[in-house]
C-alpha cells in the first residue's frame, strides 16, 4: 500500500467513523471520530488525542478545525475540580461491555442514563494533541479560552493521583493505562504468570467493582491499596506532556509554564529512581505504597528513552538489552506487546489483548526518538513494518507479529497514525538537510 493509499484510506475512515451529534444533557454539538464502527463506539480519551495527530497529518485547514471540535468535545464535561473521564457516551448508556459500568460513579441521580463520562482517567496525551494543532494554525484565540481547561485537568492530575508526592502517578484500575490487559498487572490481582483466562477477568473487573462501592473515593482507595499502580507508560505520557504544557504556556506568556516544567523534571527523576532497575536495564511498572517492582518485559520498557534527562549510557543499555533481543522483542513485524519469551505471551486474537500482538501504538510513540537519535535503521523498521501490516491485513487493532495477520476490531483507525510518522520523517529531513 502506497502512501497515497494509506492518506485515501485513513481520509474515508475518518469521513465514515466521524460522529456528530447534539448532547441536550451537555448542551453541546459533539463531535468525534469512533476507534471502529462497531467494537468501539464512544469518545475515548486517548484516542481522541490520537485522532489530532491523524486529522493533523491529513492536511487542510478542514481537518485541523475538526481536531479543534474533537477536543472540544473531549472537554465539554470537564468537572470543576478539571477531571475529564477515560470514555464519554454521548446520547448512549450502553456500554461496549455490562463491566464497564462499573468504570463509572454510582449515581442516584439516573446520572447513567444520560451523557456522562466514565471515573477513570488514561494517558495524558492532551497538552500533545493541543499543541499540534497550535503548530498547524498558530491559533491563539482557540488556546487563550482552552489553555485554562488543559491546566485544570493536569492540576487535577497532579493534585489527585499523585498519591504518595514523588511526582509519580497512579493508576487505581488496569484499564486506565490503556494497555487493559497489561501481564504486569497479574501479580497485582493475584493472577499467576501464564495465559490469560477468565479468572484474570473476574480479577480485573473486580478492581472496578471495588472502585464502584467505594464511590470512586480516591482517599479510600488510595488507604486501601488494592490496586495502586505507577504505571511506566502513563508516566512517560504524562511527563511529555507536561513539557508540551509548560510550552503552550511560554506561547501564551502565561508564567506557570515553571510549574510545569518542574513537575517534568520531578516525573522523571522519580522514574529514574522508582522504575529503572539496573541490574535487568529495564523500566518497571511498581506498585503498592512499597513501589513493589514487577519485572515483566513490555514495550513500556522503553518509553522513558524518549523523555529528556535520561542518561544517553542508560538508555544505550536498554536498546542493547531488550530492544535489539532477538529472544525478547525480534519478530518479523515489531513491537510485539509482550516479550516473546514470557510465559503470558499470546500472539493471536484475543480478550485479553496487550499480551503479545503489535500494536501500531509503540511504533509510533518510539519512532521519533529512533529518528532523532541517529537510529535511522530501526526507524525505517518500525515505519517499514507498519506499511508492510497495512498492505497484508488492511487497518486492523492489532496483529500478529510473527505472521501479519490482523485481529480484534476492523476499520480501526490507528494504523493512520503512519501518515504522523511521515510528517515527522519529512519535518527531520528538512530540518537536517539530509
Amino acid at each position: 500500500m502506497t502512501e497515497d493509499e494509506i492518506h485515501q484510506k485513513t481520509k474515508k475512515l475518518f469521513e465514515e467513523n466521524m460522529i456528530t451529534g447534539y448532547s441536550k444533557t451537555a448542551d453541546h454539538t459533539y463531535h468525534y471520530t469512533k476507534p471502529s464502527p462497531e467494537t468501539y463506539p464512544f469518545q475515548f480519551f486517548w484516542d481522541t488525542c490520537l485522532h489530532v495527530f491523524m486529522l493533523t497529518a491529513l492536511g487542510g485547514s478542514d481537518n485541523v478545525d475538526m481536531a479543534k471540535k474533537h477536543i472540544k468535545s473531549l472537554f465539554a464535561l470537564q468537572k470543576n475540580d478539571g477531571f475529564v473521564g477515560h470514555m464519554i457516551y454521548w446520547n448512549n448508556i450502553i456500554p461496549g461491555r455490562i463491566t464497564d459500568i462499573f468504570q463509572s460513579r454510582p449515581s442516584l441521580k439516573f446520572g447513567l442514563l444520560r451523557t456522562h463520562m466514565s471515573a477513570l482517567i488514561q494517558p495524558p496525551l492532551v497538552a500533545q494533541a493541543v499543541l499540534r494543532i497550535y503548530e498547524m494554525n498558530n491559533d491563539k484565540e482557540f488556546f487563550k479560552g482552552f489553555l485554562p481547561k488543559l491546566k485544570a485537568y493536569y492540576n487535577y492530575i497532579a493534585e489527585n493521583r499523585d498519591f504518595q508526592g514523588d511526582g509519580l502517578i497512579s493508576i487505581i484500575s488496569p484499564f486506565e493505562s490503556g494497555i487493559d490487559w497489561k501481564p504486569s498487572f497479574d501479580e497485582v490481582v493475584g493472577f499467576k504468570p501464564g495465559k490469560a483466562n477468565w479468572k484474570l477477568f473476574l480479577k480485573f473487573v473486580a478492581v472496578d467493582v471495588r472502585n464502584f462501592f467505594s464511590g470512586y473515593n480516591l482517599k479510600k482507595i488510595a488507604d486501601r491499596d488494592y490496586f495502586m499502580v505507577k504505571e511506566v507508560g502513563f508516566n512517560t505520557i504524562y511527563a511529555q506532556n507536561l513539557e508540551a504544557l509548560s510550552r503552550l504556556c511560554e506561547i501564551m506568556q502565561d508564567p506557570d509554564s515553571k510549574v510545569y516544567k518542574q513537575r517534568a523534571k520531578k516525573c522523571t527523576a522519580s522514574m529514574l529512581k522508582t522504575m529503572y532497575d539496573d541490574e535487568t536495564a529495564a523500566f518497571y511498572d511498581v506498585y503498592g505504597k512499597g513501589n513493589k517492582c514487577l519485572k515483566v518485559l513490555t514495550p513500556t520498557i522503553f518509553f522513558p528513552l524518549v523523555l529528556e534527562g535520561i542518561p544517553k549510557k542508560l538508555t544505550k543499555a536498554v536498546l542493547e538489552r531488550h530492544f535489539f533481543n532477538a529472544d525478547e522483542f525480534g519478530v518479523p513485524f515489531p513491537i510485539p506487546s509482550l516479550a516473546i519469551n514470557s510465559p503470558a505471551f499470546n500472539p493471536k486474537e484475543s480478550l485479553y489483548i496487550w499480551r503479545g500482538p503489535s500494536w501500531m501504538l509503540f511504533n509510533w510513540l518510539l519512532y521519533p526518538y529512533f529518528l532523532k537519535k541517529g537510529y535511522k535503521d530501526e526507524a525505517e523498521r518500525l515505519m517499514d513494518s507498519m506499511y508492510r501490516l497495512v498492505q497484508k491485513s488492511g487497518f486492523r487493532e492489532y496483529y500478529d507479529p510473527f505472521t501479519g495477520e490482523g485481529h480484534g476490531a476492523k476499520d480501526f483507525t490507528w494504523p493512520g497514525l503512519i501518515l504522523d510518522m511521515i510528517r515527522q520523517k519529512n519535518n527531520f529531513n528538512k530540518e537536517s538537510g539530509s
